[in-house]
């Protein structure tokens, strides 16, 4: 590096600049060799270099500091070839030469002065270090790289004057590196997704394929038909094509006979006009002359005559009998006209049928779709005929319920008779528990959770539900954020009780856990308290907590990325494509309902919708219907799940973890190792203890996936073709 910029400064700059150049590289050998150590200018690494530099300074731990030594106490550092490029030039200067000889001269000079040891010595030490490296790991090229960066420090640190430039250079190339791998990590989700997706459209063209395969083989025989048709057609055009000309040259013959014979008749009618002539001048000399007349002569003519005569009748006679049938050239062009316009009409009624074949074999399948639909709602209507009850009259409830009828309207709208029931209970119970001052409490032993264990009577803190969801959702915050800062699951129970020693204190956490406690228990209503209370109590997993707001989150993003404009609000068409590409294993009925209750404040004329308000809560921690639905069918579409694992199970009561493998697979193809092994772990060992070894029961196993996160990853395989038609 030195050398070449040694050579180009000499060449490039005049004598003066040269010469003050070559007097600083000279200065700074000599201050090198008596120990003047430069000033240090280089910028702080560890303020400009990211975080990828530790990983770099791991790599170089792994070769010896022993080696790195020799290397700096090598004496002084030699500028070859510049020193001997440099007197070479000088000597062999030669205004005249051309500028080719100049430089062969010059690289005969290079090559008479020998390598500096330094630089000997670097290659050397080089050439060892990439010898002892292991090139069949997966970071080879990392650890092949770190021989070259400690050399290039050697270079840093021996140039003093360029440090500073050649240590920001360093840096630079460092950043970019650790830019372009973090770059790399960000891509391979990406191609991972991609081959997913391709897979996914493979198996979507193969169901296509199959489905319309025997309608291809219809209409390819239906093809051949019409080819073999043609053929004919065509067979039969050439056909009469040939007799067409053959009639046009006889007919062509006939009439160059006609025009010979027409000739001949005038050039017979005008000798017998000149021959009539001739017999009356010869009448008229005769009877001038009183001479008798030549008979001879005129018998001769007659019997000529009526000769021809007779050929002329024989002629005509047989054009007539050939030519009678003979069509004319004007009728058959109309005829032939007359063909291809019904040919045209053929066609574009064949067009016409095949497209009402299409129509009527689609009005068939959705004939089928509704008498299948019809069928299950006259069955579910026969069920609940059977099972239900006379509707109470809950107007009645608004008589005893504090805020009159206009609170018990907001608290009925859109509910069923059942959770009319969990709220009038509800109401009841927060009325009763404002009643109550102390608890009593539960005791301290080894079946009391351990947010309850306490001897004698609690404070009641009389707390409202809207205290209550927000510190519920305090709780889940600092929760999320612990196990994002560990990296480490924790216990529900165990961190609600944490959580109100650190926030109250120690003596009045039980007095926040009871009255907590009794509030959940009381408002089944509220998705807040109730989805809290069945973690807190065990009955659900704390995965189908986290599964559920995934869910809608995933769905907030999908519609912010369909809104370009960023206004809030999407049309009917575009909410629905949102919400089929965010769950594509969604039935349409399924999406046609999420669309509908979307639009529960909207007239029937408007088109938008405003997504944003969809997943707004009120103060209580109540979710709008949207999202109240989005969880039903969460539920629901779990519960089938099961009953479709349970149907595939048939009468066996024990299982073990073969057969749910094998029911898995059954009933869900597309299931990868990694989520069966988490359902069998779900399903075979209760929450917190080992895998049974031997066979559970069926219920049992039914219980457990049912208070997880269990969902189908793709369609059933009964299913697959009609999921596939229904997402495009």
């Amino acid at each position: 590096m030195v050398a070449k910029g040694g050579c180009s400064t000499r060449k490039a700059l005049p004598n003066s600049t040269y010469l003050q150049v070559m007097g600083q590289v000279q200065s700074e050998q000599l201050r090198d060799r008596t120990g003047d150590k430069a000033p240090a200018t280089a910028p702080e690494s560890a303020s400009e270099i990211p975080d990828c530099q530790t990983r770099v300074n791991s790599l170089k731990y792994i070769l010896s500091k022993k080696q790195k030594t020799p290397l700096f106490a090598r004496g002084h550092w030699s500028t070859w070839p510049a020193f001997g490029c440099g007197q070479t030039i000088l000597g062999n200067h030669k205004p005249c030469c051309a500028p080719e000889g100049r430089e062969s001269s010059n690289k005969q000079a290079l090559l008479t002065i020998p390598k500096p040891q330094y630089l000997e010595e670097l290659e050397s030490y080089l050439r060892k270090e990439l010898q002892s490296l292991d090139l069949t790991e997966k970071n080879a090229q990392e650890l092949k790289l770190q021989p070259y960066r400690e050399i290039f420090e050697f270079f840093i640190d021996n140039f003093k004057t360029y440090k500073p430039l050649l240590s920001a250079i360093k840096n630079e190339y460092e950043v970019t590196l650790a830019h372009q791998k973090k770059t790399i990590r960000a891509l391979e989700p990406l191609k991972a997704m991609v081959t997913t997706v391709s897979e996914e459209c493979t198996r979507r063209i193969l169901a296509l394929q199959e489905k319309e395969k025997d309608e291809i083989y219809l209409l390819k025989q239906e093809k051949q038909h019409l080819l073999k048709f043609i053929d004919n057609m065509k067979e039969e055009k050439s056909s009469l094509q040939t007799q067409v000309e053959y009639l046009q040259a006889s007919v062509a013959e006939e009439y160059t006979r006609y025009l010979n014979q027409h000739d001949a008749h005038k050039l017979l009618l005008a000798k017998l006009n000149e021959m009539h002539h001739e017999r009356l001048d010869m009448t008229r000399r005769q009877a001038q002359d009183v001479k008798g007349e030549d008979v001879v002569k005129l018998t001769l003519a007659l019997k000529v005559a009526r000769q021809d005569l007779t050929k002329a009748q024989v002629k005509l006679n047989k054009m007539i009998a050939d030519y009678g049938d003979v069509v004319p050239r004007r009728d058959f062009e109309s005829l032939e006209k007359k063909y291809s316009d019904l040919l045209q009409e053929m066609n574009i009624l064949r067009k016409d049928f095949d497209r009402l074949h299409n129509e009527y074999e689609t009005l068939l399948e959705i004939h089928r779709e509704t008498e299948q639909e019809r069928d299950n709602f006259c069955a579910e209507l026969q069920r609940v005929q059977q099972n239900c009850t006379p509707r109470p009259n809950w107007e009645k409830c608004s008589e005893v319920v504090p805020g009159g009828a206009e609170r018990w309207d907001g608290l009925a709208e859109g509910k069923t008779s059942e959770q009319l029931m969990d709220v009038l209970l509800e109401e009841i119970g927060t009325g009763a528990l404002k009643e109550i001052n102390v608890f009593p409490g539960w005791g301290k032993g080894g079946n009391v959770p351990v947010y309850l264990r306490h001897e004698g009577e609690v404070k009641n803190k009389k707390l409202t539900k809207k205290d209550v969801v927000n510190i519920l959702k305090d709780i889940w915050k600092e929760k999320i954020a612990l196990e994002q800062q560990t990296g480490k699951r924790s216990s529900l129970p165990e961190f609600f009780l944490s959580y109100l020693q650190k926030k109250f204190g120690d003596a009045a956490a039980m007095e926040w856990s009871y009255t907590l406690y009794e509030n959940m228990r009381l408002c089944r209503s509220n998705h807040v308290l109730s989805s809290f209370y069945d973690i807190l109590t065990g009955k659900v997993g704390e995965e189908q907590y986290h599964s559920q707001n995934e869910l809608i989150s995933s769905l907030q993003k999908e519609l912010a990325a369909c809104d370009s404009l960023n206004s809030g609000s999407l049309t009917s068409e575009q909410f629905s494509t949102a919400v089929r590409e965010t769950f594509p294993l969604k039935r349409k009925e399924s999406i046609q309902e999420l669309v509908d209750v979307s639009r529960y404040k909207l007239d029937s004329t408007e088109d938008t919708i405003n997504y944003i308000s969809l997943f707004e809560e009120d103060e209580e921690g109540n979710a709008t219907p949207f999202v109240a639905k989005l969880r039903s069918q969460h539920v629901r579409e779990k519960q089938e799940y099961l009953r479709q694992l349970k149907n595939k199970l048939g009468d066996l009561t024990e299982v073990n973890a073969d057969d749910l493998k094998a029911a898995f697979c059954s009933i869900d193809p597309d299931i990868d190792d990694r989520m069966l092994e988490t359902y069998l772990g779900l399903a075979l060992r209760a929450r917190g203890e080992e895998p049974e070894q031997g066979a559970v029961a069926v219920e049992t196993v039914l219980e457990r996936l049912l208070a997880g996160d269990v969902r189908r990853v793709g369609p059933t395989p009964r299913e697959g073709t009609t999921a596939s038609s229904e997402g495009e």
